[in-house]
């Protein structure tokens, strides 16, 4: 065993060996490897004790504890390969029913557009026969206006033919100091009515 001699002289310390216990030392380290065992080398009951450890768990893992892993696995893959089927019968499902609700929109549209067709040819109809009625008035009432513009110049005309032969026959007797004759005058002024329409 070393031995050291410690020493304090105010703030330092001093840390001295004696050569012969220094030198005991040495030669026992010398001879000590020689004499002692290898630490790293296994005994043999080390080593059958790891090889039977190791040949427990082998079978351990190959028989109790891989097919557990194994049916897990199976299971899971089962689960997954059922969720994927599922999820393929819903898909087809979902993709039948737009279809159906596609068809059902066509159809609606198709109904519509024909209801509009048949309102249109409707209110058609319905124009043409009030366009006919209007026609049919503002015909009746043009030959009314133009009965009652002709019955209105021809009392007109009337009223002008006795104004002008009253004229006629004032202006006559002016002239001439005597009354015409109303026949005559009457012939005259429907000469010059006539003259005057034919003009």
């Amino acid at each position: 065993m070393l031995t050291a001699v410690v020493t304090f002289s105010g703030p330092s310390i001093e840390v001295s060996f004696p050569q012969d216990l220094v030198a005991a030392e040495e030669s026992e380290g010398a001879e000590g490897p020689e004499n002692d065992l290898n630490p790293i080398a296994p005994e043999p009951k080390e080593m059958l004790w790891g090889f039977g450890s190791f040949v427990v768990m082998a079978i351990a893992i190959r028989y109790w504890l891989f097919p557990k892993v194994r049916s897990g696995m199976q299971r899971r893959y089962d689960h997954i390969h059922d969720d994927f089927e599922q999820a393929e019968t819903l898909t087809a499902a979902a993709r039948a029913e737009v279809a159906e609700y596609e068809a059902q929109v066509a159809s609606v549209r198709a109904d519509a557009h024909s209801r509009i067709d048949a309102a249109r040819a409707t209110l058609e109809a319905e124009r043409s026969e009030r366009l006919a009625e209007l026609d049919a008035r503002i015909s009746e009432k043009k030959a009314a206006a133009a009965a009652q513009v002709e019955a209105a110049r021809v009392a007109a005309e009337d009223q002008v033919n006795a104004a002008v032969t009253d004229v006629a026959t004032t202006a006559g007797r002016i002239a001439t100091g005597r009354t015409p004759s109303p026949d005559a005058v009457t012939a005259a002024v429907a000469e010059a009515s006539g003259r005057g329409v034919s003009a």
